[in-house]
């Protein structure tokens, strides 16, 4: 996630530049048709090309509107992730028994054992929706029993089955937990079920084809459109004006193109794009929080953005 309040031309023109070069090229050639080769029947009525520009520009606002809703709903989904892992901590560590004796160290090490499953499961819900099965050693196993990270590389929905142990933990934990506190304990591993499933179907349901293709179409139509109606319209404004179509046709293809760019980078925000939602800092949020509540002093440090992204 881009964190920087004015993003930098640099970003911008990374992003840009060949589409300004190509727009600069066919600009040029369509003037120097216009202009000294007297080829006039290209010259298209500049009324046409403005109602274009408005239908387009009302079809790229409602793709970028609905694009934007998905990004929002995975941040809000990955905010239910990090309120809920909070909460789970704390039902694990705090609701024990009050009246009952003190923990025993076996008792002690299911605690760390479920908060740590915990853990791994929002890692490897990070590289389950950015495909990164790979990162699996590194990231994640360190936080499980080697069995348990040799049978879970085996399976296909990772997190699901981690989910899965923590229900069979969580039963087994005798005399840790009441009757009232494990249906507690269960109801927050459902509900994380429900956040895994909402970021899912986020991931697993593109945005819909007919939308993003036909956005892209009808922009690059409009641009392709653009210097036939205004160099006809600079030309009234005496002669050898119509070179002026080459800057303004320029600089309103860059913002039509940028505007269907913009909504075409928010339409998967689990890719680990500069843009997308910053899973990496968050569970690394959520490892120092957990971590912490275990009474651990040495946890690792936040994630910092590198050249203003946060990944």
């Amino acid at each position: 996630m881009y964190i920087r309040k004015h993003i930098h031309w640099r970003v911008i023109w990374a992003y840009s530049w060949k589409d300004v070069l190509i727009f600069l090229g066919y600009d040029t050639l369509l003037a120097v048709l216009h202009g000294p080769l007297q080829v006039r029947w290209l010259d298209i009525p500049w009324q046409l090309i403005s109602i274009l520009g408005v239908a387009v520009s009302f079809y790229v606002g409602f793709k970028n509107s609905s694009s934007y809703n998905r990004f929002s709903e995975a941040r809000q989904l990955w905010g239910g992730i990090v309120n809920r892992s909070r909460s789970w901590a704390m039902l694990v560590l705090g609701n024990t028994d009050p009246l009952g004796p003190a923990l025993t160290p076996a008792q002690v090490a299911a605690q760390q054992r479920l908060i740590y499953r915990h853990l791994a499961w929002v890692n490897a819900l990070r590289l389950h929706l950015r495909r990164q099965p790979e990162r699996w050693e590194a990231e994640v196993a360190p936080f499980l029993g080697p069995d348990e990270s040799v049978y879970l590389r085996a399976v296909a929905n990772r997190p699901a089955q981690l989910l899965l142990r923590q229900t069979h933990d969580l039963r087994q934990a005798a005399g840790l937990y009441t009757e009232l506190q494990q249906r507690t304990l269960t109801e927050d591993l459902r509900e994380l079920t429900n956040l895994q499933g909402g970021c899912e179907r986020i991931k697993n349901t593109p945005f819909p084809r007919q939308y993003a293709f036909s956005s892209a179409a009808f922009v690059w139509l409009f641009i392709a459109l653009l210097p036939l109606g205004l160099l006809a319209e600079f030309e009234k404004l005496g002669h050898g004006q119509y070179w002026m179509t080459i800057p303004f046709s320029v600089l309103v293809s860059w913002v039509f193109v940028t505007m269907e760019l913009v909504g075409h980078i928010s339409e998967d925000p689990f890719e680990n794009r500069m843009n997308d939602v910053p899973m990496t800092a968050l569970c690394r949020t959520i490892e120092i929080d957990l971590r912490q509540m275990l009474g651990e002093q040495q946890v690792p440090v936040p994630v910092q953005p590198v050249e203003d992204v946060l990944l």
